[in-house]
């Protein structure tokens, strides 16, 4: 008698869906901080925003626009990169 094995599927992550979910957890991650900032200007948080996100300075419009745009992009780069490596390696060693 022959012995059935059944493959196991190999995962695969959807970069496109990776890459929203990522820049908006992000986004909203970094809206928080601002808000947080905002209501707490003593206990700032801008500090440990200022190296990871190049020409924000302080809280104004402007830069709470483009530190959005900015956390968004970094979590594309995020997927673009991960994604992609996971794919491969899922299916290589699934």
């Amino acid at each position: 008698m022959t012995q059935v094995t059944h493959a196991r599927p190999a995962a695969h992550v959807p970069i496109r869906a990776l890459g929203w979910s990522l820049g908006l957890f992000l986004a909203i991650l970094y809206t928080i901080c601002v808000v947080f900032d905002l209501v707490f200007p003593g206990q700032s948080m801008t500090a440990l925003w200022a190296p990871l996100l190049p020409w924000v300075e302080g809280i104004s419009v402007a830069s709470y626009a483009l530190g959005l745009i900015e956390t968004l992009l970094y979590g594309w780069l995020a997927a673009l990169i991960f994604g992609p490596l996971f794919n491969f390696f899922s299916e290589k060693y699934a």
